[in-house]
């Protein structure tokens, strides 16, 4: 198999194993008997404190004395009084010898698509604070597990953070079955596959890894699962918290996984041989391996003609130089080498400088640390007032600052133009690794100039050229070069030139554009047994 997804055992041995619940451990291995008021009791004596917690009374057939009990915060109460009690209660019991009573009502009464007979008390805890209902009979040695859980959901919208101008609109939301339900709106095949899981001791959190049978590499899914199973922690309550798991290089500010809440592009990356995973109460996928190549790409790219995508991608490639090097090569060009500014604009940039009492890499640093105060508090907010206050912030504080004669109008200027660059990058968490390395670089060069940030930049290239996600080289397909890749790097190439699935996650099946014997003819990029396959 391929030498890439080679385990990171980064996680391995370091994460403490958590307990079980002390109450779970108490009732370890232990059953339910066969006398009602004894088993109801165990369940009063656990959720004594909980003003959530009902207990229903109820003769089953109109003889058997039994008892409902579930927590009527997550539970549906409706169901379970017309579709549970009032079906039990009325039913005319069959004068028939030998019927074993959960089997009968399960197969006659009751008509869930989920539900079961169960006789173990932890399985009993976990399914009572999973929101079911528990039907106790008395003289029976087991219960009955309804599945009557009511989730309150939101609507599915655009995403605020991936809007697009053309493309679905669709997003997902917190609950992880409508989320599979969007991806097999997309992929209805049946190579697609979810497989589930838990992580986390006491939330019990699922989740729910996504792949494409016959494209992705099974040693990829291996991988990734065996990176989930060694998660060991109390609670999970994003996907953000997985996504730190599951990195090769967990001292990396750089993202190593794709976190988007857009469907479509799941699919895209799907499609690709890629691996999605998706977490209950979390509206953001993660998506495995990632490269840096694609964070500065969007769904938008394949929507729109290849002319119009390559020239996007061409600008947020320079946005994102510009927001990383433009105020540190500001600094060190007013502060150490100011020969290197043409003659004719001398003036113009040194002009406004005369008054300011700080060093030039004082007054960047204090800039960029007021534009970076003021987006996160515009950020946090009321969405009414975060746009005002950030117009506020740059236009009335901003020219005050220059009035005053604490920043020059040229550094204004500067660190705007900046912040806007950082702005364009379309993933938030690698535009907020920039943010947070243009600092370094306005240090390194406020100390040693041109030396310093040559520096800098060195270092950061070198560490993101070390980096793996999944074994797959960060840098891809820059480094190591792949001439096949570029057309779908920083240009996009037309569909019709893009035959191959990415083989940097060396996917199983390669071919994902239709082959024509003009093909075979002009690109004869088919070995004899996948031309024979086709």
């Amino acid at each position: 198999m391929s030498p890439f997804f080679k385990k990171s055992n980064h996680y391995v041995d370091r994460t403490p194993i958590f307990p079980e619940s002390h109450i779970v451990n108490k009732y370890k291995d232990k059953q339910i008997t066969n006398r009602l008021e004894e088993n109801v009791q165990i369940f009063k004596e656990i959720f004594q404190k909980d003003m959530d917690f009902s207990v229903r009374t109820f003769k089953l057939f109109h003889e058997t004395q039994s008892t409902i009990i579930y927590l009527n915060s997550l539970a549906n109460k409706d169901i379970i009084n017309n579709d549970v009690i009032k079906p039990l209660q009325d039913h005319e019991m069959d004068e028939e010898k030998n019927i074993i009573l959960p089997q009968y009502i399960i197969e006659n009464i009751l008509f869930f698509n989920d539900v079961k007979a169960i006789k173990d008390i932890p399985k009993i805890i976990s399914a009572i604070v999973q929101g079911k209902a528990i039907v106790f009979i008395d003289g029976i040695q087991e219960a009955l597990e309804i599945d009557a859980i009511e989730k309150e959901k939101r609507s599915i919208e655009e995403p605020d953070t991936e809007r697009v101008v053309r493309g679905p609109r669709d997003g997902f939301i917190e609950q992880l079955p409508i989320n599979v339900a969007l991806l097999r709106y997309r992929l209805p095949i049946p190579e697609f596959r979810v497989e589930e899981t838990e992580v986390g001791t006491r939330t019990k959190t699922k989740l729910a890894v996504c792949y494409i049978e016959d494209v992705v590499n099974p040693t990829l899914v291996t991988e990734v699962q065996k990176r989930i199973d060694a998660i060991k922690i109390d609670g999970v309550l994003d996907s953000g918290y997985v996504e730190q798991f599951l990195e090769d290089n967990p001292t990396s500010p750089f993202p190593q996984l794709i976190n988007t809440e857009r469907p479509s592009k799941v699919v895209g990356n799907l499609l690709e041989g890629r691996i999605a995973v998706l977490m209950d109460g979390s509206p953001s996928a993660l998506i495995a391996p990632a490269t840096f190549n694609q964070f500065y790409h969007t769904t938008e790219d394949y929507n729109e003609h290849w002319i119009i995508a390559s020239f996007v991608r061409f600008f947020r490639i320079i946005a994102l130089v510009f927001s990383l090097t433009f105020s540190s090569l500001y600094v060190t060009v007013i502060s150490f080498h100011p020969e290197l500014i043409p003659a004719k604009y001398v003036v113009a940039a040194t002009s406004g400088r005369h008054s300011i009492p700080f060093p030039v890499v004082i007054e960047v640093f204090l800039m960029e640390l007021a534009m970076e105060v003021l987006r996160e508090a515009s950020v946090r907010m009321p969405q009414q007032v975060g746009g005002a206050l950030s117009i506020v912030g740059v236009l009335v504080v901003g020219q005050a600052a220059v009035q005053a004669g604490f920043v020059s109008p040229i550094t204004v200027v500067i660190i705007g133009m900046s912040t806007i660059g950082s702005f364009a990058v379309p993933s938030y968490n690698a535009a907020n690794t920039f943010r947070m390395l243009r600092f370094l670089l306005i240090i390194l060069a406020g100390t040693l100039g041109l030396l310093g940030l040559a520096a800098g930049l060195m270092i950061v290239v070198n560490h993101m050229l070390s980096l793996r996600s999944f074994g797959v080289p960060y840098m891809d397909p820059y480094a190591p070069l792949n001439l096949k890749a570029l057309k779908d790097s920083i240009i996009r190439a037309p569909f019709h030139k893009l035959k191959r699935r990415p083989s940097n996650i060396h996917p199983k099946n390669t071919v994902r554009v239709g082959v024509t014997e003009k093909d075979y003819t002009n690109y004869n990029f088919l070995d004899e047994e996948e031309r024979e396959k086709l």
